[in-house]
């Protein structure tokens, strides 16, 4: 083998870590399931070298990265990573490493907490850190984790700025924050409201502003960012004259059928509050997971005269969530 033909071999195998590395990373800090990192790729990794190293440098890049420091994930997420990176090392015989077990038995002395953070990271190495509930359901609300349609949306989103670039964006049911927070870095609107109904989203909301620098005093983007209680059943029209936005959007508003027809009232109101001006554009992001909630939300806004189209284009991968739920976004039509 000539020297060309060993530093092409060298390339190759630098670049495989790097991809091992930056998919574990990727995935630890949005709290992946487990089965979701590339284990087979360590696996073969760690026959062919027989060393421990990569174990290490998979744990410099979670467990022992910075960002764990700023935003961790729980106690038991990173007890159960923790636990079959061990797992892992021993089946292939390599030597302990003390890092590893000294990480493990940090988590396993700490006190279980009812939340953790999940860390997105975004194009060009920035990161979103937000503060979710462990639980998918808390204090009566699904609005404290993010959910996978908000992750597409967002993905959406930074493959079309030009849709919010210097636009009043208002954001329906905003969870945990994520969408926005991509949407304000990275596309630059000129104002954007953050809305829900419930107290302890629109707590969570504003302390995941923060400490992501969007709040008054540390706001780094160019973008007005606002939090608003805004119920469905009571806003008036008035009121959303009075925001006025460019562009709609929401994630995974379309769950529960008792609340269809009062989000499609509301999309009426928002659809024709600007008489003679253009309408605003409205984009409804959502996860299929009962087709009959999910045609009874078109069937509802047929009848109230609002069309739809399918955003159909490819959507290029940026985060860590499952894939496996069909996930549609649409974007509604006013007079149809």
């Amino acid at each position: 083998m000539d020297c060309a033909e060993s530093k092409i071999k060298f390339d190759s195998r630098k670049q495989d870590r790097g991809d091992i590395l930056n998919r574990f990373q990727s995935c630890f800090f949005a709290t992946s399931r487990l089965v979701s990192f590339p284990w087979t790729v360590l696996e073969k990794d760690l026959e062919r070298s027989k060393s421990s190293n990569v174990i290490l440098d998979i744990l410099k890049q979670t467990c022992l990265h910075s960002l764990c420091r700023k935003f961790p994930p729980s106690p038991s997420y990173r007890k159960c990573f923790l636990s079959e990176l061990i797992r892992r090392m021993e089946a292939a015989g390599c030597e302990p490493l003390d890092e590893l077990y000294d990480a493990l038995a940090e988590v396993v002395a700490a006190q279980e907490v009812a939340e953790g953070y999940r860390t997105y990271l975004l194009p060009g190495g920035d990161a979103v850190g937000l503060l979710e509930s462990v639980a998918l359901i808390s204090e009566g609300t699904t609005g404290l984790v993010t959910w996978e349609a908000a992750l597409y949306l967002a993905e959406w989103a930074l493959g079309h700025p030009q849709t919010f670039a210097g636009r009043k964006v208002l954001e329906l049911g905003s969870g945990a924050g994520l969408t926005g927070i991509a949407v304000c870095r990275l596309c630059g609107p000129s104002s954007y409201i953050f809305s829900d109904c419930h107290q302890g989203v629109l707590q969570r909301l504003t302390h995941n502003l923060s400490i992501n620098g969007l709040n008054d005093k540390t706001n780094n983007t160019k973008t007005e960012v606002s939090v608003e209680e805004l119920d469905w059943m009571d806003v008036t029209e008035q009121r959303l004259n009075d925001i006025s936005a460019d562009v709609v959007i929401a994630a995974d508003v379309v769950y529960d059928p008792d609340v269809v027809a009062v989000l499609v009232q509301l999309l009426s109101k928002i659809l024709r509050q600007r008489g003679c001006r253009v309408p605003a554009e409205v984009f409804i992001c959502s996860t299929v997971r009962n087709p009959r909630t999910y045609a009874g939300f078109k069937h509802n806004l047929s009848d109230a005269g609002i069309g739809h189209r399918v955003m159909s284009g490819a959507v290029k991968r940026v985060f860590e969530y499952s894939r496996e739920s069909e996930i549609e976004l649409v974007q509604l039509l006013a007079g149809q």
